[in-house]
């Protein structure tokens, strides 16, 4: 059987996989849930063990998760900050400070319009980020300049620089303390398979703690 080619990176809005073109919607259906299937066998595993223990160990000191992403990861962000904020949380455990970066629009917008949008992150982190924080990026290519000034940021400060990644990866990977990577060039199934990790994450959380 011949090796599957690898999946080739991208830029930010440009190249991903649609699907096979000319099905109906059922046969669609059928092509996106064995695309989807074949990345949760491949989901790692072992590097979300190793996400957990990191944003573990930032509850445990105190610190904060700070979230970050564009677009649909934007939105994941802000589902990841409701959910280990209010979720995960355990009568009488120690809370996970957690907050999503993507949700104050006011500030997102000043930024970027006096600024850059390059900096709508980096420039929050510059208040807030501190040594035993961590910084989850989401994104599906890995190659966003706010994400990448987020994670330059977070390193100068201390913080720990967590990825959830797709395609390759992109320059986002080599930023990254922890990153979990769907090695996928199809938009949806990447931010599914995000979105699903969180959800792992915080209910894991909720029961041990």
């Amino acid at each position: 059987m011949a090796a599957k080619a690898a999946v080739r990176g991208t830029r930010p809005g440009a190249y991903h996989a649609t699907g096979p073109g000319g099905l109906g919607a059922a046969d669609f259906a059928r092509w996106y849930r064995r695309r989807a299937l074949e990345q949760w066998e491949r989901l790692d595993l072992r590097a979300l063990e190793r996400l957990a223990r990191l944003i573990e160990g930032a509850q445990a000191g105190g610190g904060f998760i700070w979230v970050c992403g564009d677009g649909g990861s934007a939105a994941t962000a802000a589902h990841v900050g409701c959910d280990f904020g209010k979720t995960a949380a355990k009568p009488g455990a120690k809370p996970l400070k957690c907050v999503s970066l993507a949700d104050n629009a006011a500030f997102l917008t000043a930024v970027g319009n006096d600024l850059s949008f390059e900096r709508i992150f980096s420039r929050q982190l510059e208040n807030v980020a501190a040594k035993g924080d961590v910084v989850l990026l989401i994104s599906g290519s890995g190659n966003s300049p706010n994400l990448l000034a987020a994670a330059k940021l977070a390193r100068r400060r201390g913080a720990k620089v967590a990825g959830l990644l797709g395609f390759d990866g992109g320059r986002l990977k080599a930023l990254c303390d922890e990153h979990l990577l769907v090695p996928c060039d199809q938009y949806g199934i990447v931010e599914d398979l995000h979105m699903s990790v969180a959800h792992i994450l915080t209910f894991y959380l909720k029961q041990t703690r």
